[in-house]
């Protein structure tokens, strides 16, 4: 048999050939070795490894005392609505609703809806908006958990309780140990979680 016009029992061809192929396989192993031990120096991203070290990357607001608007939906149908316990706490008697007034705001829950009336006076039937003023911070309503929210502190979460004095379903105006400046943590987080603010 000939390769490369020679004779394949040539004894050195046989040298060259075999030389060739265990310098090819040599090479084949050191860069495989060689990329092994790259690769076991990546470090792969892992994000709950990530999060544990560093912190779960949360959502902020700083809070800014302000004096603002809450507006609270009614449902009415013949002078009568029936509100939530949270809503319930920015509604007082003679507050202005559309082109009528409420006369009355229930104390108890009616077992009936396990809600509270709302009785009104010159209001057309539909829903309409309660508007009230309010003077606190104002907290996006998801963030208020309980009559609680969370504030970042050295890196953690740390629970505030407030007062809400007035919500609707975008912002919960509250007042409590907060103070204009304080990064108040919007993720659902626990007490103590190591968490991470992103600037």
């Amino acid at each position: 048999m000939k390769i490369l016009g020679r004779n394949f029992d040539d004894k050195k061809t046989k040298k060259i050939i075999y030389t060739a192929v265990l310098g090819v396989l040599a090479i084949w192993f050191i860069y495989r070795f060689i990329m092994v031990a790259i690769e076991s120096r990546m470090v792969v991203f892992n994000p709950v490894r990530d999060a544990g070290q560093n912190g779960i990357i949360v959502d902020t607001i700083v809070a800014e005392q302000k004096t603002g608007i809450i507006k609270t939906p009614l449902s009415v149908e013949n002078n009568r609505a029936y509100v939530s316990g949270a809503h319930r706490r920015g509604l007082k008697v003679g507050q202005k609703v559309s082109d009528g007034e409420i006369t009355y705001v229930g104390n108890q829950l009616d077992l009936d809806t396990g809600m509270y009336i709302v009785k009104t006076k010159n209001v057309d039937d539909g829903v309409v908006f309660a508007e009230s003023e309010c003077s606190g911070f104002f907290i996006p309503t998801y963030a208020v958990r309980e009559s609680q929210i969370m504030r970042a502190e050295s890196g953690s979460a740390v629970v505030v309780p407030v007062s809400v004095n007035a919500s609707d379903s975008e912002f919960s105006c509250v007042s409590g140990d907060i103070h204009d400046g304080d990064v108040i943590v919007l993720s659902k987080v626990s007490a103590g979680q190591k968490i991470n603010v992103q600037k």
